[in-house]
């Protein structure tokens, strides 16, 4: 039976180490929130914890021996933070031609959030599933929990490191352009490194 102790700590080194990246988008997120008024700052909250619900009971199922999506095509998750990215873009460009002024947003509400956090960490999954198919239940119930609260602690940083005054300013100004392709750049990296683009050669 694996301590206690033992399963909190690489409860929390395995979330670390796997969604070190999901500071970049909750920071971007959190920019965008206060430059721009949306996403909100809860639906942030709730569409993080949300999509990572989603990465952690997909994992559990694939423990079991059940297998949702091969690991192979994993990566065509990357269109989700892309086509957010294109779609933002596309506003910015609409609303400089009619002289508008644009909000930097890509996502808008809980579900974009959660799919853009579920595209970043789709990857995760390779981790998350031999680790749940060894480490037994109470051990799988300490680790959600460390999860869920490790969730907690990437939202506040993601708000304190997009609370930045000279940063929002920045955002406000360049923001329609700068998030955009902030989130066509993740889904760009998620296709790329997961391989699929040879799949589909």
């Amino acid at each position: 039976m694996i301590a206690p102790g033992s399963t909190l700590l690489s409860a929390a080194a395995v979330f670390a180490g796997t969604n070190v990246d999901d500071l970049i988008v909750l920071t971007v997120l959190f920019l965008s929130a206060r430059a721009g008024g949306r996403p909100r700052p809860w639906q942030i909250w709730a569409g993080q914890h949300a999509g990572i619900a989603v990465l952690v009971a997909v994992s559990v199922i694939a423990a079991l021996g059940l297998t949702i999506m091969p690991d192979d095509w994993v990566g065509l998750l990357g269109v989700v933070p892309f086509a957010l990215g294109v779609k933002g873009l596309v506003a910015a460009v609409r609303a400089r031609r009619d002289g508008e002024d644009a909000a930097p947003m890509v996502a808008t509400g809980i579900l974009s959030v959660a799919g853009v956090t579920i595209a970043n960490g789709a990857d995760n999954v390779s981790v998350y599933t031999p680790m749940f198919r060894t480490i037994g239940t109470p051990a799988t119930i300490v680790t959600v929990a460390v999860f869920a609260a490790g969730v907690g602690l990437w939202c506040a940083a993601g708000s304190w490191l997009g609370s930045h005054k000279k940063i929002i300013e920045i955002v406000r100004r360049y923001g329609q352009w700068i998030v955009p392709g902030v989130f066509m750049l993740i889904g760009i990296v998620i296709v790329a490194e997961s391989g699929v683009s040879g799949q589909l050669a």
